[in-house]
């Protein structure tokens, strides 16, 4: 047989498209092309290929071989080709056997020697071969990653001797089906840890039984990060769904992240938007796509960029991410949770008449000017953070755990998914008017807030979502004045 047809996998953002590496061996002056539109990392694999054949006891064809990877219009990239492109040339010059290659996939990476290296994105392959119920054989160091699917068949080889032996049933490789542990890793921190504070702890809990996102404002050292750190131990676990998305990120980010955790993300200020959005010529995903699911915690908002900051105001509120590129469109996920903190001022002592502060009124104006209203308008509970008096701090009764906690937020996050399959934060105004109905004493409350605090109409619905989020939380079925007031309370103190 001259000819031989491989199915391998590519990476187009979080989907993992099927490419066909097709090998014809023809008489001629001994070469190599690839074709197909081969990035660096592919042009060079014939190296390897070569080198990997020889040294695994095969003969590397001296004849005019030509390898196309199809569709053509799709960019290749990476060196997950390296074992696909070596199985080809073997089956094409006949040292495997035909359709020894039928319904099998193989993703790899080949070392000189013929080692199996790993490769990134693994579990997004995973996925798009389970859905194409084909088997898949990948390196032994990736196996473990792609068994977070259930009912997918795997094998793990170290070696392309191993796979050719596999593939000519000489030596059958074992299906590889350990599971990662069920058991979540426990968080690190526990709300437990705050003294005092307990109206930001109270928004702390709307925040996540709601999906909401907060600032906390106030000088430094009274616990804004401390709070924000505490804020991923009382959200409500991932499911399987939700699990499987957040490591198809991390796979593809080529990053490590805790098993079963909603994702916790600190950019530091001088982050670029790049950073925070992803690209570069391969887009890879950025901090508010590695907080898909999770959180998103800007620390000290007015030392970011005002372009920077700028970035997150459509991802806020499409959820997602778009990356443009000449040749290329990428969609990735971007439904994170904001949480941001900041001082009052430059000096950072200017809260409440603070006689430390030595802050002129214009440059207070312009340090909170660097966050402009539209992303302010974005920011649904504007929380302040006071200092903790002496008698706080000696206290030594124990603060409410985030376990506890925790309970009240599943318990109000199930209330929702029941009542309208989605958090609070992601109703629409049609939703609102359905499941944030008033009687005619809160609507004659709003109209007045609306008027003082000049609400602009996003504003409007995002007080009525807290409202609803707040009347859950004390499993009420209709917004009761004291929810609507508390909801409004936390908006008024966006005028900074």
């Amino acid at each position: 047989m001259s000819f031989a047809k491989i199915y391998t996998r590519g990476l187009f953002g979080l989907h993992a498209p099927l490419i066909e590496v097709e090998v014809h061996v023809s008489s001629g002056m001994p070469s190599l092309t690839i074709v197909g539109l081969p990035e660096a990392a592919v042009r060079e694999s014939k190296d390897r290929v070569r080198s990997a054949i020889l040294n695994s006891g095969f003969q590397f064809p001296t004849k005019r071989l030509t390898i196309n990877l199809a569709p053509a219009d799709l960019p290749k990239d990476g060196s997950r080709l390296d074992l696909p492109i070596a199985l080809g040339i073997l089956v094409a010059s006949g040292q495997l056997p035909e359709n020894c290659t039928d319904h099998l996939e193989f993703i790899g990476e080949l070392a000189l020697d013929g080692q199996l290296r790993s490769v990134t994105g693994i579990l997004s392959i995973a996925i798009a071969c389970q859905q194409a119920q084909h088997q898949l054989i990948l390196p032994g160091s990736n196996a473990q990653e792609a068994c977070q699917l259930p009912d997918i068949q795997v094998f793990a080889a170290h070696h392309l001797k191993d796979v050719c032996e596999h593939l000519a049933q000489t030596q059958l490789l074992p299906p590889f089906t350990t599971l990662p542990s069920a058991q979540h890793a426990a968080y690190k921190f526990d709300l437990a840890d705050v003294k005092g504070q307990l109206r930001p702890r109270r928004a702390l809990e709307i925040a996540a039984a709601g999906g909401h996102s907060l600032l906390f404002r106030g000088p430094p050292g009274t616990g804004k990060t401390l709070l924000a750190s505490r804020l991923a131990s009382i959200l409500p676990p991932l499911n399987s769904q939700e699990n499987l998305e957040v490591a198809s990120i991390y796979s593809i980010a080529n990053t490590s992240h805790p098993f079963g955790q909603r994702p916790f993300r600190a950019p530091h200020h001088t982050a670029s938007a790049i950073a925070l959005v992803g690209g570069g010529s391969h887009p890879k995903p950025g901090e508010i796509t590695l907080a898909h699911l999770g959180i998103l915690f800007l620390d000290e908002l007015p030392e970011f960029d005002r372009k920077v900051l700028e970035v997150l105001r459509q991802p806020l509120e499409s959820k997602e991410i778009v990356i443009s590129r000449a040749s290329r469109q990428i969609t990735f996920p971007a439904n994170f949770q904001l949480i941001a903190a900041m001082n009052p001022c430059p000096c950072g002592y200017a809260f409440h008449q603070d006689s430390r502060c030595q802050c002129s009124p214009d440059s207070i104006k312009r340090y909170q000017n660097r966050i402009s209203g539209p992303l302010l308008d974005r920011i649904d509970l504007h929380i302040d953070v006071p200092p903790l008096q002496a008698h706080e701090l000696q206290n030594t009764q124990a603060a409410e755990n985030s376990e506890s906690v925790r309970q009240r937020v599943i318990a109000a996050y199930e209330l929702q998914i029941q009542r309208q399959s989605a958090l609070n934060m992601s109703l629409t105004p049609q939703q609102l008017e359905q499941y944030a109905t008033l009687d005619q004493t809160t609507q004659k409350m709003l109209e007045l807030a609306q008027k003082k605090l000049n609400l602009s109409a996003r504003g409007y619905h995002r007080v009525l979502r807290v409202a609803r989020t707040i009347a859950d939380l004390n499993q009420s079925k209709t917004i009761q004045g004291q929810h609507l007031s508390e909801a409004l309370s936390y908006r008024g103190q966006h005028q900074l």
